[in-house]
């Protein structure tokens, strides 16, 4: 039976048999092999003999899969207690070293590794991540079902346009050549597989309303799609979101909610993916070291997420934030690339400020002009801004998207209206307002946000295993 090489590495004891399985590191002095099974980031040394037959040491390359067979034994080198001494070896599958694009001695970029996403993995930084990715949405299952909640299976395929934004890509099976066309000249889309124009979603929030409104808290959890053309370090074509909907709860009920949701699974990490986050930490600092003194982090990793575990977030409302932006030496000096003032979508730039340089803790912003937010979001009685929350953590800037949702039918029929979306084909979201309608709210939260802000990692690419951008759909 395989035993997996994080138990032998956690468990310390010697003096018994195993077998293991993984990939070749590297190979020195005839003797000493390093295998990585991908359970955990460490290594173990395998001893082989010096008479071992060289039919089979010379096919002991890095990135060659082996098996071992041997005795866990008191190590005698230095960097880990315990390695395997080899009573038998067998290659279960040939690297050409010459031909192998991961050699340990090249350290390959991100930027290169991205172009062989499909062997990425095998790296210490991306086994680190992709483990962590892996922790990461297991704690927010764990975090929602020990609350109570039902986990929703909301549509990839949708008719509606949950943020009104257009930016969708089109699902059909009309032939693109020749489809069919009404008289005016459009699509004749009854034609259709669905008999009518569908997309793939890019939230599945609405349909998660339905659900709060008869199960009181449901979340979502599943991939979402926006067209895009954007080939930024933080946009992607296809990304995963965390979309809790709650009935009952107001504009702070949601706030607390997504402040305990954030402190859970930043500490589920930290608890459980020590020795990732370590390798991690001291990547990160090796990258900051190469930077200008007046760009470096204050802070490393795992001492920013243990910041952001124990602080109460900073909350505020827009004009407040927008007023300290106005304030600010950044922006007097002029060092802010986009403007600001009353009614802007706050940029990135702006958000980090509000959090690295003003507050120096995670901050959550309510009030925002109703101008720049969603039809669905709750207006305040001002008349010009919204229930709408976002919360600003350091490093990233904006990580959860959420609001009190607009439960009054008139309110909602009204801003619809302003917006251009049609109430007919919304007949169903507005089937919840008619009927038992309730105060509501709820969050939407990007997992590769999430997964960028616990790695330290700043491109949002490099926390996906396999990126779709624009002119990119590789593997």
């Amino acid at each position: 039976m395989r035993t997996k090489i994080k138990d032998i590495l956690k468990n310390e004891q010697s003096d018994y048999k195993v077998n293991i399985k993984g990939w070749v590191r590297s190979f020195r002095n005839n003797q000493f092999i390093a295998v990585n099974d991908g359970s955990c980031i460490g290594n173990i040394q395998v001893v082989i003999g010096l008479d071992t037959d060289e039919a089979i040491t010379k096919r002991i390359n890095a990135g060659a899969s082996v098996s071992v067979d041997g005795t866990v034994i008191p190590s005698q080198g230095r960097g880990q207690k315990v390695e395997i001494k080899a009573d038998t070896l067998t290659i279960l599958g040939d690297c050409d070293p010459d031909q192998f694009p991961l050699q340990i001695k090249n350290k390959p970029s991100l930027e290169y590794l991205r172009e062989i996403a499909h062997l990425r993995f095998r790296t210490n930084t991306f086994g680190a991540v992709f483990r962590i990715r892996h922790t990461l949405a297991y704690a927010v299952h764990k975090f929602y079902n020990d609350r109570g909640f039902v986990y929703l299976h909301t549509p990839i395929i949708t008719a509606s346009d949950a943020e009104g934004a257009g930016e969708m890509f089109a699902v059909t099976t009309l032939p693109l050549g020749k489809p069919p066309l009404n008289d005016d000249g459009s699509i004749n889309f009854k034609e259709d597989f669905f008999g009518r124009c569908t997309n793939l979603t890019v939230s599945g929030q609405l349909e998660a309303e339905l659900g709060a409104m008869a199960l009181s808290e449901v979340y979502t959890f599943g991939p979402t799609f926006r067209a895009e053309n954007s080939n930024t370090a933080r946009h992607l074509a296809e990304f995963w979101m965390i979309e809790p909907e709650v009935a009952f709860n107001d504009i702070h009920d949601n706030m607390d909610l997504a402040e305990d949701f954030i402190k859970y699974v930043t500490g589920y990490v930290l608890e459980n993916n020590k020795e990732d986050l370590e390798f991690l930490a001291q990547r990160l600092s090796d990258e900051e070291k190469q930077k200008p003194m007046n760009e470096r982090s204050e802070m490393g990793l795992v001492e920013k997420l243990e910041f952001v575990l124990n602080s109460k977030f900073e909350r505020i409302d827009y004009t407040e934030a927008i007023n300290i932006l106005l304030d600010s030496p950044t922006y007097k000096k002029k060092k802010f690339q986009y403007d600001v003032k009353w009614g802007i979508d706050m940029q990135s730039e702006h958000e980090r400020y509000l959090v690295e340089k003003h507050f120096k803790k995670p901050v959550i912003v309510t009030g925002y002009p109703k101008e720049i937010k969603a039809f669905y979001m709750r207006q305040n009685d001002d008349g010009k801004t919204v229930a709408a929350m976002d919360i600003l953590v350091p490093g990233i800037g904006e990580l959860v998207g959420g609001s009190q949702r607009e439960e009054r039918l008139d309110k909602l029929t009204e801003r619809m209206k302003e917006m251009h979306i049609p109430a007919d084909e919304m007949y169903w979201y507005l089937d919840t307002r008619r009927f038992g309608t309730v105060p509501h709210a709820g969050f939407g939260l990007g997992f590769e946000r999430l997964v960028l802000f616990v790695t330290g990692m700043t491109n949002i690419r490099d926390v996906i295993p396999f990126p779709r951008t624009p002119k990119n759909a590789d593997f």
